[in-house]
């Protein structure tokens, strides 16, 4: 993994030729943004990453940044990613994928690539809402939430993917917020560099269809983490929403081992570099006669 370094490149490079299609004020363009700031500040050039998209608004990012990339089946980002890691351990491999995406049809993934700690870094767009398919209520949208296609008052609990991904000891968790680039590049520089899984909770206005949860209303609750919890329970704590508070930050971190250097064969040299060498397995078949 290529250092942090202080000599920032124009994040544009990373740009193709397809400007963002999103709605105007959309909190992805602060992913967007952050996240190719993120690239540059750490010397990862476009030949050198691979990106995994989920399904929805976040995915469409596949057609605005450059770099492998592939677009999975809904709620299957994560699964595909670990494959890739797998196959190429020195690879940095980005998930990107929106709250309806990883936390419904994509849950089992996101819970049990968090508890193997695969090394990948999972950038969670966070709006409350399936904006693609014009304002359900996705996993993480507050009791009470209403929209046009759901005119009364929801009363499930949401879901919070930083209390998910701590109660199983995921390596890094975080939380950010789309409307504040600079502190948002920095989370996301970290969660890249870090060995291990690592989220980044991204506080995502979607002011088409979740209107009420606006810059200005994250603005007046956000209260930054000053120091990562490094137990469990501290950092499930520290996660919680209250009408008032929402942590951001670091949250939770701790130095477990990443999920493929636990395997000898993955020490020397990568899945991909050894798929090209012929082998005798003479040996191994003769013990099946």
């Amino acid at each position: 993994m290529a250092k942090i370094s202080s000599n920032q490149k124009n994040p544009n490079s990373y740009n193709t030729s397809v400007f963002p299609t999103w709605c105007p004020g959309c909190g992805d363009f602060g992913i967007w943004g952050a996240l190719k700031q993120a690239l540059e500040l750490l010397e990862i050039n476009p030949d050198q990453v691979a990106f995994f998209f989920g399904v929805g608004c976040s995915g469409n990012i596949s057609s605005f940044i450059r770099g492998y990339g592939f677009h999975s089946l809904h709620g299957r980002a994560i699964a595909n990613a670990i494959g890739a890691k797998l196959a190429n351990h020195k690879m940095p491999v980005i998930v990107i994928a929106g709250d309806g995406d990883l936390l419904g049809e994509g849950i089992s993934h996101f819970i049990h690539s968090a508890r193997a700690n695969h090394d990948i870094t999972v950038i969670l767009h966070n709006n409350g809402v399936f904006g693609l398919t014009t304002g359900q209520a996705s996993p993480t949208a507050v009791t009470g939430f209403k929209s046009k296609p759901i005119p009364t008052e929801i009363t499930d609990e949401p879901v919070n993917p930083c209390a998910l991904a701590i109660m199983h000891q995921a390596g890094f968790v975080s939380r950010g917020f789309a409307g504040d680039q600079e502190v948002l590049c920095n989370l996301i520089s970290q969660a890249i560099a870090h060995p291990g899984f690592s989220l980044v909770d991204v506080l995502q206005p979607c002011v088409t269809f979740n209107p009420d949860k606006s810059y200005i209303w994250y603005r007046q609750r956000i209260n930054p983490v000053k120091i990562p919890a490094k137990d469990v329970l501290t950092g499930i704590k520290n996660s919680l929403w209250t009408d008032k508070r929402i942590a951001t930050g670091i949250i939770y971190q701790n130095s477990r081992d990443a999920f493929h250097t636990n395997y000898p064969q993955l020490q020397t040299e990568t899945l991909l570099a050894t798929t090209g060498k012929k082998r005798n397995i003479q040996k191994l078949l003769k013990g099946f006669k």
